[in-house]
């Protein structure tokens, strides 16, 4: 017998994990996570054992079916630190590998430990990913990508977040990746502008939103004169005409894109590098609505009393009509000043609403995609400088059928999970090539 098989779920204790090790016996051990049935594929299991053979593999993982529709994975990668990386149910490791792994754990998790030990193995080989369909499984949990996203941040898996994070700290340690809580100064009074701040909305096909969006920026009550930039993106929904309906506002600048790629964060740059952008960038998604008048004051009171680059706000998600929405309250928490920047790296985003020093930010830019363009700026920066922090509630984000992370098919998670595991992984290399200098 080449292989044996242990249960365990992904959450689960290093004593669990321990007594695994200790009685894995054979070539390779199987160690499924999920409580349902597994089935294989015709020789999946073989096919899986050969590729492990040929490649060498400390582990090796596959696509699969969820029921009778195709479930594929993505390739891991440096960058992939997130403690909810979908491997599937089957994670296949080299017995040496495992048990040199677990040998190697000098922490006690009750929680952490197989995020604990892949990490370790990771360390160790190839962590190998088969893209083709070797096994059945059921998926348990069927709530919407929109919901999940925050699971990281649910105050309700507050004490298995904090082992995570140790678990991906002593990690980043052992990489050389790890940052100390040491940044660079700001002078905030850098420059000449025009106004100390602009609300920045970027939009592309929100006729049903931007309006609500520009009313709440507009009311905005500040001590300091503020502007609001609309950055459209060739909409052919009506959306155009609705800024235009807003023109007699003086505080009103609308920027039109041509024709030419830019997505969210081509728009975010235009926004930046115009002549009438302020001293400070404030987010404003075209979906939401600031949650009171006071929010550009307290995004810039912010900037001053925490001496920051970018600063970070808490939101409440809701659905259209402005009722609360499960998990209700985000506030990332986890952001901490001494290990935040280190923890950024684990969790896949930084919080919302974001606010940026534009002197910095006209250096940096944004990259110009999509969807994580703000992460990898907030990675960006807090790998030099300091990211202020708001724990009160600043904005409404609003879920319905038109966002972009609402109800997406696996295809779109998937895509979107890889370009935010290769932002980590050119941060982490980043990371720890300044740190060797």
């Amino acid at each position: 017998m080449r292989i044996k098989r242990f249960d365990l779920p992904l959450r689960t204790s290093t004593a669990k994990v321990r007594a695994v090790a200790a009685s894995a016996d054979t070539e390779y051990t199987l160690i499924y996570t999920r409580d349902t049935r597994l089935d294989w594929v015709w020789l999946g299991l073989e096919r899986l054992l050969q590729i492990a053979d040929d490649t060498g593999a400390a582990m090796i993982y596959a696509d699969h079916f969820n029921g009778s529709e195709p479930a594929p994975v993505i390739d891991y990668q440096k960058g992939s630190l997130r403690d909810d990386f979908d491997f599937g149910g089957v994670q296949v490791y080299r017995t040496s590998a495992l048990k040199q792994a677990v040998d190697a754990m000098d922490e006690e998790y009750e929680f952490a430990a197989m995020y604990d030990l892949r990490l370790r193995v990771s360390e160790l080989g190839q962590l190998v990913h088969v893209n083709e369909l070797l096994y059945y499984e059921t998926e348990t949990d069927t709530r919407d990508s929109g919901e999940k996203l925050f699971d990281y941040v649910d105050p309700r898996n507050r004490g298995v977040q904090l082992e995570m994070e140790r678990a991906c700290t002593a990690y980043l340690k052992r990489m050389g990746g790890w940052l100390a809580p040491e940044f660079k100064e700001v002078d905030l009074g850098e420059g000449d502008f025009p106004v100390e701040a602009s609300v920045v909305i970027p939009c592309k096909n929100r006729a049903r939103t931007v309006g609500d969006a520009i009313r709440s920026a507009l009311a905005q009550k500040t001590g300091f004169a503020y502007n609001v930039i609309v950055v459209d993106d060739n909409s052919t929904d009506g959306t155009v005409e609705v800024i235009r309906s807003y023109a007699d506002d003086p505080k009103l600048i609308y920027i039109a894109q041509d024709k030419t790629y830019h997505a969210i964060g081509g728009n975010w740059n235009a926004a930046l590098h115009h002549p009438q952008c302020g001293r400070f960038a404030l987010q404003l998604d075209s979906d939401d609505v600031y949650s009171d008048d006071n929010t550009v004051q307290r995004f810039v009171d912010a900037f001053r009393e925490q001496d920051c680059a970018m600063v970070v706000g808490t939101y409440r998600i809701t659905d259209f009509e402005m009722r609360e929405l499960p998990p209700g309250v985000i506030d990332h928490r986890e952001w901490t000043p001494d290990n935040g920047r280190n923890n950024a790296l684990r969790v896949n985003g930084l919080g919302a609403p974001r606010g940026f020093w534009t002197p910095l930010l006209r250096e940096l830019n944004f990259p110009t995609t999509k969807y994580g363009e703000d992460y990898a700026v907030g990675l960006r920066v807090c790998r030099e400088y300091r990211i202020g922090r708001i724990y009160e509630v600043m904005y409404n984000c609003r879920r319905w059928g038109g966002n972009s992370d609402t109800q997406l098919d696996l295809e779109s998670v998937n895509r979107n999970n890889l370009y935010k595991d290769r932002i980590r992984t050119w941060e982490l290399e980043a990371r720890i090539r300044m740190n060797r200098k």
